[in-house]
């Protein structure tokens, strides 16, 4: 193919750039649909190296000294990656608070990207900048109803957003003459919050005990005595693991009574503010004074969608910085409008343009259906887990749309061992792409740690729910975790899922655990060297074409802990 492909070289912008689009876009969506095809399911079967492989084969070399131009180089790529996708708008991927996107929306991040304003100054985004001020306010109105002057950042998730709200509280502290600010934090915050203090070189925040996955309001007073002023609560609403939320009127009266500020981080739970039915589960928020709030979880929307709402647009000053190429002084005189100091990004992508989008097409109304629905559906998975008899759901409340549970199986080893099953099965699901499923290590109310005794999730013998049921005290374990944020699961999807994970329960119960599976020994030379054996399946699942190598036996003895990834996302909770 030629290096001066006109495909290739062609600008998505400007009054030809519609039509230079129009037909690579139908090759990205038909290798979308080919990919999607190939793949078969939510995640593609073989594990990582598998997957890694199909990549090079496709993009080896990733810079050619030749092009291939322009279609096919999208067709090659786009088909590899969606064929190697973990696809979140399968009803199968529930692992994490990453959501499928809406159509409106995507097709509203192509504008986006294909006219590619910089919001860092209004002669690169001038409409962008509108729009943005514009969005920004409902957003701020939707937290704050009734303060006269919110405002809201569009920022790239909750991470960024609660590293704003540290930064933002650091100064207000400095202003008062204070050296800096002590952060307060429940054993429940996403690591985002102490990531944030790192960086800004506060004091390693305040722990405050949580019982049940939701900060105590009378640990907090404790705290609050004991550390100086001033100082930052961090609240949460939505916690990752979970989907709990702290008691924020509680939590928001404590504060106050010591003089302190309150951030939360409803990364998760803010979206909640669009149903009116479901809105009463945040009461309090409104006595933060910021908000974080995340679109691209419970939002259906592409990342990076994240929010940060104040309760005072004058909070916002200490963003402001001078850069005379951006905003000299005399241009913002002159009425140019000054976007500097609306994020602690320098460049950065219309990502207002997919929110405002989405809002005007739904309505608030019909964003709160959507997130009722999901709700419900959580509702609904964690009924058909109580009544399988081989699954046990975590005792207590459901977490806005997350579901703790795990195989009865588990529960009949000893704490090591059965946490090694649960392992197990999320990765047997994994390697064969039949779902993806999260993991979570939390209390077991339902547990009786002598005797290795457990009620199915405070259910009486004959299956009926008690009533005050909460997730008490207990031994913690790992559990297997099902974020609900399909809009349009159905019934029978989410029967699929109790089944699959069913059945790969019980084939991973009847094999030995992987730390205690005897290690290959070595073939005489003149004997044929046996084959590997599959992994047992459920009959009810097809086989992947390619079974992967059985893993290493040479695991440790004990589980090995897992790593922290960062998922605020990943982006927070």
């Amino acid at each position: 193919m030629s290096r001066h492909d006109p495909a290739a070289t062609a600008l998505a912008g400007g009054a030809q750039g519609p039509a230079h689009l129009g037909p690579l876009t139908t090759v990205v969506l038909e290798a979308l649909a080919s990919g999607a095809a190939s793949r078969g399911g939510p995640l593609p079967a073989g594990g990582p190296d598998a997957v890694a492989e199909r990549v090079r084969a496709a993009c080896s070399p990733p810079l050619p000294d030749l092009g291939t131009g322009a279609v096919q180089a999208l067709r090659d790529l786009v088909h590899a990656v969606a064929a190697g996708a973990a696809d979140p708008a399968d009803p199968g991927c529930v692992a994490h608070l990453h959501c499928p996107a809406l159509a409106v929306a995507a097709a509203a991040d192509l504008a986006a990207s294909a006219l590619n304003p910089s919001m860092d100054s209004w002669d690169q985004a001038p409409a962008a900048a509108a729009l943005e001020e514009q969005t920004t306010a409902a957003l701020a109105a939707l937290v704050y109803p009734d303060l006269p002057a919110p405002d809201a950042l569009i920022t790239s998730g909750g991470t960024e957003s609660n590293l704003t709200a540290l930064l933002l509280a650091r100064e207000r502290a400095h202003a008062r003459g204070a050296r800096g600010i002590q952060i307060l934090c429940g054993a429940n915050t996403h690591h985002s919050v102490h990531r944030a203090a790192w960086i800004l070189g506060l004091p390693t925040p305040v722990t405050v005990e949580c019982r049940a996955g939701r900060m105590l309001p009378e640990a907090l007073d404790r705290a609050l005595s004991d550390v100086p002023a001033p100082a930052l609560v961090v609240a949460t609403a939505g916690t990752t693991d979970e989907g709990l939320i702290d008691p924020l009127p509680e939590i928001a009266r404590v504060t106050a009574s010591h003089g302190a500020e309150l951030h939360i981080d409803a990364a998760y739970g803010g979206p909640l503010l669009f149903s009116h039915r479901l809105a009463p589960r945040l009461d309090g928020i409104q006595s933060a004074v910021s908000v974080t709030f995340d679109l691209h979880k419970l939002g259906w929307q592409p990342i990076a969608a994240g929010v940060l709402a104040v309760a005072d647009s004058t909070t916002l000053r200490p963003l402001s910085v001078s850069a005379d190429y951006l905003n000299a002084d005399d241009d913002t005189e002159a009425g140019l409008p000054d976007l500097l100091g609306r994020s602690v990004r320098t460049s950065r992508r219309p990502d207002t343009l997919k929110i405002a989008v989405t809002l005007r097409a739904l309505g608030r109304r019909g964003l709160g259906d959507l997130v009722e629905t999901c709700v419900h559906a959580a509702e609904r998975f964690a009924a058909r887990v109580d009544a399988h008899p081989a699954l046990r759901r975590r005792p207590g409340e459901i977490g806005i749309t997350t579901v703790l549970f795990r195989p009865v199986a588990a529960d009949a080893l000893p704490d090591e061992a059965g946490d090694e099953l649960v392992a197990r099965v999320r990765r047997d699901l994994l390697d064969r792409g039949g779902a993806v499923l999260g993991r979570a290590r939390a209390t077991d109310s339902g547990a009786d740690s002598h005797s290795g005794a457990h009620s199915r999730s405070g259910a009486d013998s004959d299956g009926s729910r008690r009533a005050g049921d909460t997730n008490g005290s207990g031994p913690a374990r790992l559990w297997l975790k099902a974020t609900l944020l399909h809009p349009h699961a159905q019934e029978a999807d989410l029967e699929r899922l109790v089944a699959l994970v069913a059945e790969t329960a019980a084939a991973a119960a009847a094999r030995p655990p992987e730390s205690e599976a005897p290690k290959s020994q070595p073939q005489p030379p003149s004997q044929p060297q046996p084959q590997p054996q599959s992994r047992p399946q459920p009959q009810s699942r097809p086989q992947p074409q390619s079974q992967p190598q059985s893993r290493p036996q040479s695991r440790p003895q004990s589980r090995p802990r897992p790593q922290s990834r960062p998922h605020h996302e990943g982006d927070t909770p």
